[in-house]
């Protein structure tokens, strides 16, 4: 293990009353959903904002909380953390080149640890549904109360819908305004068919000036007005954006 320094964002009053009100809906989820995948429809509707900051919420609520970054494709999360050396990651362990303890970093907030995703590989979804990646998994659930792991969009690559099969349920961040009914169901239907319990849906980007309220966490969607087109090229450029 190593120790890394992250910048733990300044929220105002609502959006942290939100992701406390989110850290609340998951602990009475049950306390057999401790491994849970965050994916959204598309690129650029806040994921990895919304799991890292519920992973700050839930430590420091005193739960011992590891984040996995699997977008193995398009990782942003290394950008938002202060490291001084290059570091071991996912990609590493996942190709037998280090072991476990070699790519779990201890962060700067208090029982927070974090797995970058390393090196772009050729065979993301071969990895990522590998024997190796499950019995990953299995430590990680023995050693924290929760493991929260950062997926590509769904409706972009079918990554998510694999290392859902290894999770005990699965939360869907929507932008709003953004996806369609039709395509969210579409990408609803990828996760039930993986046989992983959708926990329920945060809706982010909330104008609240126009709704009065944030958006947090929801068990329905409503009718947004833009269709996304299913599998595209995403990761297939070297462009680092919020995924």
């Amino acid at each position: 293990m190593r120790n890394i320094e992250i910048k733990v964002p300044e929220l105002d009053y609502s959006t942290a009353e939100a992701y406390k009100t989110l850290r609340t809906n998951l602990k009475f989820s049950g306390t057999d959903k401790k491994v849970i995948a965050v994916t959204s429809c598309m690129e650029n509707e806040g994921k990895s904002t919304v799991i890292m900051n519920l992973g700050i919420a839930l430590a420091e609520a005193g739960e011992k909380v590891v984040m996995v970054d699997c977008d193995l494709r398009k990782s942003v999360l290394l950008g938002r953390t202060k490291v001084g050396e290059e570091v071991l990651g996912l990609t590493h362990f996942l190709s037998r080149q280090a072991v476990l303890n070699d790519i779990v970093n201890v962060t700067n907030v208090n029982n927070f640890h974090m797995i970058y995703a390393g090196p772009t590989p050729p065979n993301p979804v071969e990895l990522l549904g590998s024997s190796h990646f499950a019995n990953m998994i299995t430590a990680l659930k023995k050693a924290y109360d929760y493991v929260l792991i950062d997926c590509p969009p769904l409706g972009m690559v079918i990554d998510a819908a694999v290392i859902s099969q290894q999770c005990d349920g699965v939360m869907l961040v929507i932008e709003s305004g953004y996806d369609s009914y039709r395509f969210v169901r579409s990408i609803q239907e990828q996760l039930e068919k993986a046989k992983c319990p959708i926990l329920g849906v945060v809706l982010n980007k909330v104008d609240i000036s126009k709704s009065g309220y944030y958006g947090h966490y929801y068990g329905k969607y409503g009718k947004y007005g833009k269709y996304g087109s299913y599998y595209g090229d995403y990761g297939n450029n070297s462009e680092k954006e919020e995924a």
